[in-house]
């Protein structure tokens, strides 16, 4: 996990420009070294920082790597293209054009195997990636709302699931599509993902209620 020094204790300030530095190193160590060489002391060497500096904010290479990983996915936006549809279809060009690069494909596939066994680090991946781009979900529902392209969802509970299942379901389409079938997400494949999508969208909508 990473740390920092307690509150009311004096400590070193951390360095926002190692901490850059010592995640895009991970990332170049991860294409040339692979998961299983990666180490701690290869990346401080190529961050030029002590080894030391990783340990005071990283306990291990797992929680590094998914660190590393999780700011490629911050580079996520959603466009503005001015219909759901296609704002929708840019996001998804993105997330599969950032699993294609090496670093993030083989970053991401390796923290999440050691997630099995590792409570821990399955709980840094939430946080640190998941929790973060549902972000994404939020603001183009609330763009699509404002368009009319979708209800109003009044019930607070209720929207969170929604955005819970829309995230899943595209994050989960992706990742298979990209990395477990190993099949390009180009732009006929996202567009016919799309409109399925926004089919469960509209019909879910436009259930009757069982009373």
């Amino acid at each position: 996990m990473q740390s920092s020094s307690p509150a009311g204790r004096a400590g070193r300030p951390r360095s926002a420009a190692a901490d850059t530095a010592i995640l895009a190193a991970t990332r170049a160590a991860l294409v040339d070294l692979g998961w299983s060489k990666l180490t701690l002391g290869d990346v401080a060497t190529r961050a030029g920082v002590a080894k030391t500096t990783l340990y005071r904010r990283w306990a291990g290479k797992n929680e590094l790597v998914v660190d590393a990983v999780a700011e490629l996915f911050d580079e996520l936006e959603l466009p503005d293209r001015g219909s759901l549809a296609a704002d929708i279809e840019g996001v998804v060009l993105q997330f599969a054009a950032i699993l294609a690069r090496p670093e993030a494909r083989s970053g991401l596939m390796a923290v999440v195997a050691e997630s099995t066994r590792d409570e821990a680090l399955r709980e840094r991946i939430r946080t640190s990636i998941v929790e973060r781009q549902k972000r994404l979900v939020l603001e183009g529902r609330a763009r699509a709302q404002a368009r009319g392209e979708l209800p109003p969802e009044p019930d607070t509970t209720e929207a969170a699931r929604t955005a819970d299942l829309i995230f899943d379901m595209v994050a989960g389409a992706v990742v298979h599509r990209t990395l477990v079938s190993a099949e390009t997400a180009n732009g006929d494949w996202v567009r016919s993902f799309t409109q399925v999508l926004l089919w469960g969208l509209t019909s879910r909508q436009t259930e009757p209620d069982d009373d």
